[in-house]
């Protein structure tokens, strides 16, 4: 798929701080099935009031992981496209129109599974690039740390969902631990410098995102 929304601009951001190692962080090399959102299909599934990263997907962890300091200077995103009975159902049902952004998150030593957030990226409308894939520049760059987990913000949905992998790709969301199965309340993390514990996991899927990272040599 194309890539849209700013390409040309991320171009003009990489001279300022050449020399400099460019990495996709989270994007790894073909998957069975194929790394495709479920929507417009049956489920058609999306990600919901929550803010989540990939922790596995078959033999490859730590997806999102940042493998060195630096700076994320975009996110990419793809979405699938869901009919217009699918969007007025996650519209009406899901907070409002589809709307996504990154975050940054440190991971903390106690208590287990706790990230504090760091830093966050704008949100952007996302119905425009439905069915595409999306790359956002971002004007005020985000710094990150090596290790910190970069996430997806998505205060209401965002059909960025892959289905029908193993047990062995995973998941986790910023949801409670006795709200796992639900997503009527908002659970995303957008107060800077708050903790949260990631307690829920879930299991064959994958979240169609990644971010570009800068780092200096």
């Amino acid at each position: 798929m194309a890539v849209l929304a700013g390409a040309a601009a991320l171009a003009l951001i990489l001279p300022a701080v050449a020399p400099a190692t460019l990495t996709e962080v989270g994007v790894i090399g073909a998957t069975t099935p194929v790394t495709t959102p479920s929507c417009p299909g049956s489920p058609c599934l999306a990600v919901s009031r929550t803010t989540g990263f990939q922790v596995k997907v078959g033999n490859e962890r730590n997806l999102e992981s940042a493998p060195r300091a630096g700076t994320i200077v975009a996110w990419t995103i793809t979405l699938g496209n869901p009919n217009a009975t699918q969007i007025k159902f996650f519209n009406a049902n899901e907070g409002g129109p589809s709307e996504a952004g990154i975050a940054i998150l440190a991971p903390q030593a106690k208590p287990n599974l706790t990230y504090k957030l760091v830093a966050q990226s704008p949100l952007v409308k996302l119905q425009a690039y439905f069915g595409k894939t999306a790359q956002f520049p971002l004007e005020t760059t985000l710094p990150i740390k090596k290790g910190d987990v970069i996430a997806l913000t998505v205060p209401s949905w965002a059909p960025a969902l892959a289905l029908g992998f193993e047990n062995n790709t995973s998941w986790r969301a910023s949801r409670p631990k006795s709200g796992c199965t639900s997503t009527s309340s908002q659970t995303t993390q957008t107060s800077i410098a708050s903790a949260v514990q990631y307690y829920c996991l879930y299991q064959t899927a994958r979240l169609t995102y990644s971010a570009t990272l800068i780092s200096t040599p």
